[in-house]
């Protein structure tokens, strides 16, 4: 057998049967650095970005390297270096899970094959392996014989088409013409819910108060009674609702909405249900918390994300629908493409159920999970965030220096450091955002903000599995500390000024 002549010039950097060798050292070379970095790293360096800007701005990138080393040397001090690792126990910030190993194969496999899921003819078994992961979604939802859906980019963009085929679906029930109903289109959603809703419906053409935030409870959830009177006065005004958005799995509180209710109260008014369980969808793996879910499999539409609670690496998300017909209003037939005649032939084009058209397989990170690990063993990961964010909740709301908003039902926990009793809300709520800051500056932590009833809070998002108690009560102490450093230092500068006046 004749072997292949080595590759020379700038095609000896083309991925291919001749440069199989400088394949395997790269990628190991690239694989060393990470592991190196992962054993050492803390959650964040603390960098700021007028300190790392001036390094990356001053990269040529008319000049190459020439040499792999040397670019991974650069690579060292202009990201990994400074890099936010999510796998650290002492990450307790936003929804970024660590990632498990089988996904992480299934990433260097894709990237190097390099399938685009558009069409067949450029996918073939990754066609179908995505198909079979939408089944088996939809079937661990519910949502009967006849669903469907599609990989996408995120929770965001999975909701921006669910509310595109809503608008769609809507537009063809009204005998108005479509310039005259689209400005009267509404969507009722929580509170509570995610800013990807209010984002869609502005993308999607809908009047500046198209989207209706319904009052939540205390537990920071949809109340189904007030969403019975806006789809009530919405019906009176002749404001037509072409989705009610309900969560499962809120940002900032890990609140699930009451899903059987809100399915009740859309039935009667003849309403389009979305479900966004970007954040909640782990409970479909769960073998105790399943329950939870109870009511999404009456959704027209459900937003899952495999990259936040699924554990899988960025990007994998779904759109997954009850009626796979509706999927037709993001069809669009390219003779060069997907012809119509492609579909005739039932030649399965993904691209006819897509916003996107070149799209990754990503699907493949999920099925390697799935076949080596198993679903269970997902679900019992999840499980445990949930479970550590309870013992989180436990500490905050029995230590004098914090106040605890509500206990999630997944793995978000929102709190605040309480300043002495007489204390300027405007200090505290300085006090509590200086901690946030010198805790990532430290290196030491990483946690989230957010403001309730107007104040500024923090906050857990509980993802690892490895996080313990004892690394929550750690960092409780390292955000009390700064806390208190500031509002002492904010007391002497205060009495300073007393003593000068």
């Amino acid at each position: 057998m004749t072997m292949p002549a080595p590759a020379t010039g700038a095609r000896s950097h083309l991925f291919n049967d001749r440069t199989l060798p400088a394949y395997r050292a790269a990628v190991a070379a690239g694989v060393d650095r990470v592991t190196r970095r992962v054993a050492t790293a803390g959650p964040f360096s603390g960098i700021t970005p007028d300190r790392l800007g001036p390094e990356i701005a001053a990269v040529d990138l008319d000049r190459p390297l020439g040499e792999t080393g040397a670019a991974l040397d650069e690579l060292e001090q202009v990201y990994l270096r400074d890099a936010v690792y999510f796998h650290h126990p002492r990450y307790l910030a936003h929804l970024n899970c660590p990632v498990v190993i089988p996904a992480l194969l299934g990433e260097a496999v894709l990237s190097a094959v390099n399938s685009s899921l558009d069409t067949w003819d450029q996918s073939a078994g990754g066609t179908l392996i995505e198909r079979r992961l939408i089944d088996w979604t939809a079937d661990r939802i519910g949502l009967g014989p006849d669903a469907d859906g599609v990989f996408t980019s995120g929770g965001s963009q999975s909701n921006f088409q669910a509310l595109l085929l809503a608008r769609e679906q809507a537009l063809a029930a009204t005998a108005l013409p479509r310039h005259q109903a689209l400005p009267r289109l509404r969507v009722l959603t929580s509170r509570a819910g995610h800013f990807s809703v209010q984002k869609s419906a502005k993308m999607l053409g809908l009047a500046p108060d198209a989207v209706i935030a319904v009052e939540t409870d205390r537990g920071r959830r949809m109340r189904p009674a007030v969403l019975a009177r806006e789809l009530e006065r919405c019906r009176r005004a002749g404001l037509p609702v072409m989705a009610v958005v309900a969560t499962a799995g809120t940002t900032d509180f890990g609140s699930i909405d009451p899903l059987p209710e809100i399915a009740d109260a859309c039935a009667r008014a003849g309403a389009r249900l979305h479900v966004d369980a970007a954040y909640g969808c782990g409970l479909l793996v769960s073998r105790t918390r399943r329950h939870l879910l109870a009511g999404i499999e009456r959704a027209d539409s459900v937003t899952v994300d495999f990259h936040k609670s699924f554990f899988q690496p960025v990007s994998s998300s779904a759109l997954l629908v009850r009626d796979r017909t509706v999927l037709r209003h993001a069809t669009h037939h390219a003779d060069y493409l997907n012809p119509a005649r492609a579909a005739e032939q039932r030649i399965p084009n993904q691209v006819d159920k897509s916003v996107q058209t070149t799209r990754r397989f990503d699907a493949l990170k999920l099925w390697l999970t799935l076949r080596v690990m198993g679903a269970d063993a997902v679900g019992e990961l999840f499980d445990q965030v949930v479970d550590r964010a309870a013992e989180a909740y436990a500490l905050l709301a029995a230590d004098p220096r914090f106040e605890v908003v509500t206990r999630s039902q997944l793995s978000t926990v929102v709190f605040r450091h309480l300043p002495p009793a007489g204390t300027d809300p405007a200090d505290a709520d300085e006090a509590n955002l200086h901690a946030r800051r010198a805790l990532a500056a430290s290196g030491e932590g990483v946690v989230a903000g957010t403001k309730v009833d107007g104040r500024h809070h923090l906050k857990f998002t509980l993802l690892n599995p490895e996080t313990t108690t004892a690394d929550i009560a750690h960092v409780l102490d390292l955000v009390a500390g700064h806390a208190e450093q500031y509002l002492s230092d904010q007391a002497a500068a205060a009495g300073l000024c007393r003593a000068a006046g």
